[in-house]
């Protein structure tokens, strides 16, 4: 297995646990809270999906997919349109009122370009420094498996939300 197919399996695995999460849920569903202050379902797979977009758009060089294909605006949410989650009020978690349809096709599309980047990749690419701000350098190899980490991590935390509706 080359390192690349690594990756888009790995990838892939977020994409499948997000949407598992997500199928059949309803907005009420997705924007659930089981306590005040928590995160929701729906704000979780936006949030790694945006973390996506973001991180892996900026190291591959391209646009990224929440803007190019229009997602900004099909969301309509209440922030910058650089917004990715980080650091977000409850508040702002409580604004991402949006329902699974949209959210799977964000998704979907993110994959997509995701799979269409990490496909062209060979194993020297991934030593390529894609982020000077931190002490050591981040490479390409050490923000893919930090994106990977993240997105399971929330995948798993909407699972969880799913699991206490009932």
């Amino acid at each position: 297995m080359k390192t690349s197919e690594l990756l888009v399996d790995c990838f892939g695995r977020v994409r499948e646990e997000a949407l598992a999460v997500l199928d059949g849920l309803t907005v009420d569903q997705l924007t659930h809270r089981i306590v005040p202050g928590v995160n929701t379902i729906g704000w979780l797979v936006w949030h790694l999906t945006r973390v996506q977009d973001d991180h892996v758009a900026d190291a591959a060089g391209l646009e990224q997919v929440w803007s190019s294909k229009g997602w900004a605006g099909r969301f309509g949410l209440p922030f910058e349109p650089e917004a990715t989650g980080y650091a977000q009020s409850s508040d702002e978690v409580a604004a991402v009122r949006v329902d699974a349809t949209l959210l799977r096709g964000y998704l979907e599309d993110v994959h997509a370009q995701t799979v269409g980047f990490l496909a062209s990749l060979g194993d020297d690419d991934l030593d390529r420094v894609v982020d000077e701000s931190w002490d050591p350098p981040v490479t390409l190899g050490v923000r893919l498996v930090s994106v990977i980490s993240d997105d399971l991590q929330h995948a798993g935390q909407a699972a969880l939300l799913r699991g206490t509706l009932g």
